[in-house]
């Protein structure tokens, strides 16, 4: 464009602020100001309500400082019933119920901080504390009752594990079957779906109180043995499918291997691995025709083995047995691909890697 051009152009008109604007301005200029304000003082609203993020440290203290110190003792007792709880795990599930609120006023019923009601204290319920009266109100008489109805519900799903007739660990079913029923957990063969969610729940909040399992051996995970405490089951000691986490080549379910296999002819003889007594002895639906052996006390722990996929047996329930004793015969029973001894050694109520126990990678 020339210059004429350009000087003939008409001037553009420079635009004044509308009524609008002329109204907003002086109130955006104050809000903009305070929020800088607050912003730099740490005052924005809602930011009060913003907390750092709490530490697992801090989050144990607040769980713990919910505890009279004079529970912990009975918590250490009531848990020292079986070997399956512990208790951190009872005081997750008194947090989960009653938060600990002892308060009489809040707890009004039968209920008390570990929410029994009127037939389950009938059952379980005792003078803990020896004051004369027993209530499940009574905190002490509420923390040894759970204990013992935990205790019965392990040695419930324990011998339905031992069967063969549920799987998973000993702890998950048996809080199963608290928040629903043994019945419901043996006909699921595992922790039913609806139960699910209390399991996670416990064990999430038996960590803010794992404090109290101070002193106190964690079930099933003491030390493997540095030399060989049992014999050898079978005479093959090759090894198809080791202890550890596996998909299982029929169900093709990833989950833990719970013993180590031993593949062998059909017929090869199978041995007692230790001195004790036959508490189980019968066909099952994954394990085949499966034997337990309960060998008592062994370092401190309570220790069983078990053999399964047999294809005859040669003991009776309640037998008593020697290191060497013929147990049954290598099969391919249940749940199998083909003739093999499935060996458990189960430490505690828990499931471990049979190797160190038999003298290898211990």
């Amino acid at each position: 464009m020339s210059e004429q051009e350009e000087a003939r152009k008409p001037a553009r008109k420079r635009r004044r602020p509308g009524p609008f604007t002329l109204l907003a301005l002086p109130g955006l200029t104050v809000l903009v100001g305070s929020v800088v304000f607050l912003t730099v003082a740490g005052k924005l609203p809602g930011a009060e309500d913003e907390e750092p993020a709490r530490t697992p440290a801090a989050e144990e203290a607040d769980a713990t400082a919910l505890v009279d110190d004079s529970f912990v003792p009975w918590l250490k007792q009531a848990a020292g019933a079986c070997t399956v709880l512990r208790p951190s795990v009872l005081a997750a599930q008194i947090d989960a119920y009653s938060g600990w609120n002892t308060d009489s006023a809040a707890l009004t019923g039968p209920s008390g901080i570990a929410g029994f009601d009127e037939a389950g204290w009938k059952k379980w319920g005792k003078d803990a504390d020896g004051n004369g009266t027993s209530s499940p109100k009574e905190p002490v008489d509420a923390i040894m009752a759970l204990g013992r109805q935990d205790c019965a519900l392990a040695d419930e799903v324990t011998e339905a594990r031992t069967s063969g007739t549920v799987n998973g660990d000993l702890l998950d079913l048996t809080l199963a079957a608290y928040t629903r029923s043994t019945a419901e957990v043996t006909k699921a063969g595992k922790v039913p779906a609806k139960a699910t969610a209390y399991v996670k729940k416990i064990e999430k909040l038996a960590k803010h109180y794992k404090t109290f399992d101070k002193g106190d051996a964690s079930p099933g995970q003491g030390a493997a043995p540095t030399s060989a405490v049992l014999a050898w089951p079978s005479a093959t000691h090759s090894v198809s499918s080791p202890y550890g986490t596996r998909e299982h080549p029929l169900t093709h379910v990833t989950k833990l291997h719970t013993g180590v296999d031993f593949p062998a002819a059909q017929g090869t003889p199978v041995t007692a691995a230790r001195e004790g007594t036959v508490v189980f002895a019968a066909l099952t639906k994954a394990y085949g025709n499966r034997i337990v052996v309960d060998h008592g006390t062994i370092s401190g722990a309570h220790v069983q083995t078990t053999y399964s996929h047999l294809s005859a047996m040669h003991v009776t329930n309640g037998q008593h047995v020697t290191t060497g004793t013929l147990l049954g015969d290598v099969g391919s029973t249940g749940l199998s691909t083909g003739p093999h001894l499935h060996f458990e050694v189960i430490r505690d109520g828990y499931y471990n890697d049979p190797m160190p126990w038999l003298g290898v990678g211990g």
